[in-house]
């Protein structure tokens, strides 16, 4: 079956992974996925991840996430995802007026041209572009 919109069904699948308490997600390959992954990662909110590319067979290949939870309590590191520009709305944002997710606790993820980037990177380069999503 067809995904409309791939990033939403991405967090959708991280959401769903950690209330049902899983260790490990297996999430359908692309490269606006890999980067999301990659500053998910960079920014401490899953413990590691792994991309399987399947030349061979002509599939796009899995990522498998490893999701981090809180040591006493065991509540995911991640409490929202929030997907901003959807397919009917897009969201896009002048540099100078990039959001601020929780004040700075939180990051937007971002595409600009560029590439993908979190809310203070793009500051930091003074780019503007589409708000994918808030991770706090």
């Amino acid at each position: 079956m067809a995904v409309t919109d791939p990033i939403a069904d991405y967090l959708t699948r991280l959401r769903n992974a950690q209330i049902a308490g899983h260790r490990v997600v297996i999430i359908p390959s692309s490269k606006l996925k890999k980067n999301m992954t990659e500053i998910l990662y960079d920014q401490g909110y899953i413990l590691k991840y792994k991309f399987e590319d399947e030349a061979g067979k002509g599939n796009q290949g899995e990522i498998s996430i490893a999701l981090k939870y809180e040591k006493d309590t065991r509540t995911p590191v991640i409490r929202k995802l929030i997907r901003v520009s959807k397919p009917g709305l897009r969201r896009y944002v002048k540099a100078d007026s990039l959001p601020r997710v929780i004040n700075g606790l939180g990051i937007a993820i971002v595409s600009t041209s560029k590439g993908l980037m979190t809310d203070k990177a793009a500051r930091k380069e003074n780019i503007g572009g589409e708000v994918l999503c808030y991770v706090y």
